[in-house]
């Protein structure tokens, strides 16, 4: 296994101090992470990250501060935690996520203003009356999006506004916020953020419409008209919930195409949520655990060679994924063991990120 050290700035200062004074320079050298290789190509490298093992968990708390340079809360800033009663807001556990970033030199991704999951009983009953939905909707937005304003003493520059709105077909997703408000609420919720916080840049995020292919192309056209219409959406988010075998990740070729004609709208493109099931593949552990690595290589090489500025995986241990639990199956989709040890899809990562 590669095994990766930082040799810039202090700490290459630190490596000539121990060899000068006898001591072996790579005992006093820092292994390098995630971070660091991406801190070098000018990409953020996040996680997504549950609140309960960031405050009782050691190891997550020093591998994710370690490892990443941009955190999104997995959970807890979605309606159902932060608006459980009409009016009033609880940012306690959203708050202590962003003050752990804060305090690691790591920025935030504010996920998600818009679903038509995770949203509170109260709302659902709004949305489906016809009790003003859409006041309801646009103080959510607003009430959430000040509290992390970019000039707040816990800002999110980014936010995931509008999550998962299209089908698989391509069609407008039947939720309670398209039956109450219809097509216009899409708009409707970029404008609203945008009100909120006109300095906060704001994505559209999906899964399933990162190659070529029906999905994508409404993903495409649904922004372009979005664009076209001057409404304030920078950019768009490639989830990347893939798996090993056959068709259970996008081409090369097909990533690299959707993501160029999505950054000709003039937008950014992040990766926000990717993970690789092994339960989709075959063989031996070892033999699906390498072709795991090989698809997080991959992806990750074609998206910096397509200019994506941003590389989230949702979750990085496989101690705290989500993935067992919704598919009923045993997995290990993620760069770190149970153990928070590093796999052999983390030392793909770092050798793309290194340029090797």
């Amino acid at each position: 296994t590669t095994r990766f050290t930082r040799r810039t700035g202090l700490l290459a200062g630190a490596a000539l101090a121990a060899s000068t004074s006898g001591a072996r320079a790579d005992e006093a050298v820092a292994p390098i992470t995630l971070r660091d290789l991406a801190d070098a190509r000018g990409i953020r490298i996040g996680a997504a990250v549950a609140s309960r093992p960031l405050a009782n968990e050691l190891a997550y708390r020093d591998t994710l501060a370690r490892e990443f340079s941009s955190v999104t809360c997995e959970n807890v800033m979605k309606p159902s935690f932060v608006q459980a009663t009409p009016g009033y807001f609880d940012f306690h556990a959203s708050d202590a996520i962003v003050a752990f970033a804060a305090a690691h030199g790591m920025t935030v991704r504010g996920h998600t203003l818009v679903w038509h999951q995770q949203n509170p009983a109260w709302l659902e009953r709004v949305a489906a009356v016809g009790e003003n939905p859409a006041g309801a909707l646009r103080d959510h937005i607003v009430g959430v999006v000040r509290h992390y304003r970019n000039d707040s003493p816990a800002p999110v520059p980014v936010w995931d506004v509008v999550n998962e709105a299209l089908t698989d077909n391509g069609l407008m997703r039947d939720t309670l916020w398209s039956r109450a408000l219809g097509p216009g609420y899409l708009a409707d919720a970029f404008r609203w953020a945008h009100e909120a916080d006109p300095d906060a840049r704001l994505f559209y995020n999906d899964f399933g419409a990162e190659g070529l292919g029906r999905k994508s192309n409404a993903v495409h056209a649904m922004l372009r008209d979005l664009v076209g219409g001057g409404v304030p959406v920078h950019g768009v988010g490639l989830q990347m919930h893939v798996g090993i075998g056959h068709g259970h990740a996008p081409s090369g070729t097909d990533l690299a195409a959707n993501i160029a004609r999505l950054r000709a709208l003039g937008l950014e493109v992040h990766v926000t949520e990717m993970d690789v099931k092994l339960q989709t593949g075959t063989g031996p552990d070892a033999s699906r655990l390498a072709d795991q690595a090989q698809v997080y290589a991959d992806i990750l090489s074609t998206c910096l060679d397509a200019g994506i500025t941003s590389f989230t995986l949702w979750g990085f241990t496989d101690a705290h994924s989500w993935i067992p639990g919704f598919t009923g199956k045993p997995d290990g989709a993620l760069p770190f063991d149970t153990a928070y040890e590093q796999k052999p899809a983390y030392h793909a990562l770092a050798r793309v990120l290194a340029g090797d």
